[in-house]
C-alpha cells in the first residue's frame, strides 16, 4: 500500500546489509487498493469529505423503536463482527494504514458482503469519530437497531397460529446475556425478547455477535416500562412466569408453560424486581443438585424455554 512505499528507501541500488530489501522490493505490492482508498482518487477525495462530515454529526438518539448508532472499533473487534455478520453501514479505513492481515480481511470480508461503504479517513477524524480510543485505523459504523414493540411479538405469534413463547429481561444488562437469550429463543421456536427501555442490555455489536447471527430472524421489542408491558400481556390471556430461586414451582411441573406464556428473567445478582415480580401470575425455580447458587440469564432462559418447547409437543 501507499504507506509502506513512502516509508521505504529513496537511494539507488543494493546496499551493504539491506537485510534482503532489494528482493522484498521484487516481491510486488499485493492487489490495487480500492478506488476510495487511492490517494488522489477523485473517490478517495469524496470518501475523505464524506467521512469529516460523519465526524462532526452527532451519533443520533433513539426514539420510539430505534436504538443509537454504534462504532466497533480496533481491528480485531472490527474484523470479528464482519465475520459474524453484525449489520454494518460504514467501515472507515486510516489514510496510511499499515497493511496487515487483519486490514486485508477487513476489506475482503467488506467486498463479499456488499451494502458497506468504504471510506478513507485522517486519523484525527477517527479519534474525533472514536471519543480518542485505539482504534488501530479500522472504525465500523453499525446502525441503530429496530426494535418491535412488545405487542407485536404476540400478534406476530397468533398470526402464525401459534401460542406466544416469548421472554422478557428484568435488569439484564451485559449484552452477550441478551445474544445468548436471543439464540436460544430462536433455537426453541419462541417469538422474540422483550427488554426495558433503560438500565438494561439493547442490541448492541455485542448482543449481535453472541447471537451467532440469530438475531437477523428473532425480533426484540423494547418497553417503555416492563411492568406495564407484562399487565398487557396478561390481559391480553398469556400467562407471566417469573424464573425465581424461591419460586413455589419446579419448572418442568407448571402447565402454565405450555400454553401463550412470557418468561422473565432478572438478572444474575438481584433476580426479579420487586414489582416485575408481583405483576408475574406464576414464580419458577430450576432445581440445581449442584447446590449452584444461580445460573446467567442465557442458561436460565435456555432450560425454561426447552420445558416450555417439550410440552408444547
Amino acid at each position: 500500500m501507499a504507506a509502506n512505499n513512502r516509508r521505504m528507501s529513496g537511494k539507488k541500488g543494493a546496499q551493504v546489509g539491506s537485510g534482503g530489501q532489494r528482493r522484498r522490493g521484487l516481491e510486488g505490492k499485493g492487489p490495487t487498493p480500492p478506488a476510495e482508498m487511492r490517494k488522489g482518487h477523485k473517490k478517495n477525495r469524496i470518501a475523505t469529505a464524506k467521512a469529516k462530515q460523519t465526524a462532526r454529526r452527532p451519533a443520533p438518539r433513539g426514539r420510539g423503536g430505534k436504538g443509537t448508532s454504534e462504532m466497533v472499533v480496533g481491528r480485531n473487534p472490527v474484523v470479528e463482527a464482519l465475520r459474524e455478520g453484525v449489520p454494518a453501514v460504514t467501515l472507515y479505513v486510516q489514510q496510511f494504514i499499515d497493511n496487515d492481515e487483519r486490514v486485508r480481511e477487513a476489506l475482503q470480508l467488506v467486498g463479499e458482503r456488499g451494502g458497506i461503504h468504504l471510506m478513507e479517513a485522517p486519523r484525527p477524524e477517527l479519534d474525533r469519530m472514536t471519543n480518542g480510543l485505539n482504534h488501530q485505523g479500522l472504525v465500523l459504523q453499525v446502525p441503530p437497531y429496530e426494535y418491535a414493540h412488545p405487542e407485536d411479538l404476540a400478534s406476530a405469534a397468533y398470526d402464525e397460529g401459534e401460542d406466544p413463547l416469548i421472554v422478557a429481561l428484568d435488569g439484564v444488562t451485559d449484552p452477550r446475556n441478551l445474544g445468548a437469550v436471543v439464540r436460544s429463543v430462536s433455537a426453541f421456536g419462541g417469538h422474540g425478547v422483550v427488554v426495558p427501555e433503560r438500565r438494561a442490555a439493547g442490541m448492541t455489536a455485542g448482543a449481535w455477535k453472541t447471537s451467532a447471527g440469530t438475531a437477523a430472524r428473532t425480533p426484540v421489542a423494547r418497553a417503555t416500562n416492563l411492568t406495564r408491558a407484562l399487565e398487557a400481556y396478561k390481559k391480553a390471556g398469556i400467562a407471566v412466569v417469573g424464573l425465581a430461586a424461591d419460586g413455589e414451582h419446579e419448572v418442568g411441573e407448571l402447565e402454565a408453560l405450555h400454553g401463550p406464556v412470557v418468561i422473565v428473567v432478572g438478572s444474575e445478582g438481584k433476580g426479579l424486581s420487586r414489582l416485575v415480580g408481583e405483576t408475574c401470575d406464576f414464580r419458577v425455580r430450576i432445581p440445581m443438585p449442584g447446590g449452584a447458587e444461580s445460573l446467567n440469564a442465557g442458561v436460565a432462559a435456555g432450560i425454561v424455554l426447552y420445558e416450555a418447547a417439550r410440552g408444547r409437543g
